[in-house]
């Protein structure tokens, strides 16, 4: 298959999983547009910083979209006043899962990149997805996004094929991934808390934590846990 005519758009929330899906397939898939999103939630305007530097550094076009509806239907403790659990025990857990679960976010971020694909001509859709998340979120899995591109044979014209560089990677593998390809971590903001830093206490900053120490990654876990 021939590369030269492909472009490509990332759902880019300025975490890891995105940044490093953006950095391996970059050039490979012509990866030209990053979406935003921003639903009320409390990292959002770090989210959009950080994904606006992110883009800036690769050169790509940067667009922040706007849900502000999705907040009005959901109680999730991401975007409302109750509090994000932590990352302690990092295991799954039911009641946890569905505090920071928000309806069909990850169906409606790919329906709308859908949009963007059909109306400008762009053959593949990527988003972070991975192995790791998969085990407690179901729309983190490579059925899920099977169905996604199942969809889009029928809801589009042009048929972008939604695809996960990271889908069978855990999160060690990910940091692993980003220290061997020189992919730039300190630009990354993976809390779910918004405030000036990495919390270093939510699941999400726990894990990339967790991670960067067992590839014995100390540089990384001070630029980005100061707190």
């Amino acid at each position: 298959m021939s590369y030269n005519n492909l472009k490509s758009i990332i759902l880019l929330s300025g975490g890891l999983d995105s940044l490093v899906s953006l950095g391996l397939k970059k050039e490979e898939l012509n990866i030209n547009l990053a979406i935003t999103f921003d639903y009320g939630q409390k990292s959002a305007q770090k989210e959009i910083s950080a994904s606006k530097k992110i883009s800036e550094y690769y050169n790509i076009e940067h667009k922040v979209i706007k849900l502000d509806w999705l907040k009005e239907i959901t109680t999730t403790s991401l975007v409302s006043d109750k509090k994000i659990p932590s990352g302690k025990a990092l295991k799954y857990d039911k009641e946890s899962a569905k505090s920071v679960w928000v309806p069909n976010r990850n169906g409606l971020f790919l329906n709308i990149a859908g949009c963007f694909a059909d109306s400008y001509g762009y053959n593949y859709i990527l988003i972070g997805a991975n192995k790791e998340e998969a085990q407690t979120f179901s729309d983190n899995t490579q059925k899920f996004i099977d169905s996604v591109n199942a969809e889009f044979e029928f809801s589009t014209q042009i048929h972008p094929k939604v695809v996960a560089p990271l889908i069978n990677s855990d999160k060690n593998d990910i940091v692993m991934l980003a220290l061997n390809n020189n992919i730039p971590l300190e630009l990354t903001m993976s809390c779910y808390q918004g405030l000036e830093g990495h919390c270093g206490i939510c699941e999400s900053c726990t894990r990339l934590k967790n991670a960067l120490l067992k590839n014995h990654d100390n540089h990384y876990v001070k630029v980005l846990f100061k707190n």
